[in-house]
């Protein structure tokens, strides 16, 4: 393990059948938050703050994600 790194089972659970992945940027700030959004109500769960590339390189690798969409 690489000193800074961090592996861990992740917190929250992704679903893919019932979630996609989504990452909401702010179109004022430019803050940018990775989460998962229900298929069905639209409810959307915050997992991580996305400060950096390897931010979202680190949430598509805990989750076994390849593609995300993005909402401002």
């Amino acid at each position: 393990m690489l000193f800074g790194k961090r592996s861990r089972e992740p917190e929250i659970r992704f679903d893919p059948d019932k979630q996609y992945a989504v990452i909401r940027s702010s179109i004022c700030t430019g803050e940018k938050i990775a989460g998962f959004k229900n298929k069905e109500d639209g409810h959307f769960t915050e997992v991580m703050l996305i400060r950096s590339y390897e931010d979202k390189l680190n949430f598509m690798e805990t989750y076994g994600i390849e593609e995300f969409k993005t909402e401002y």
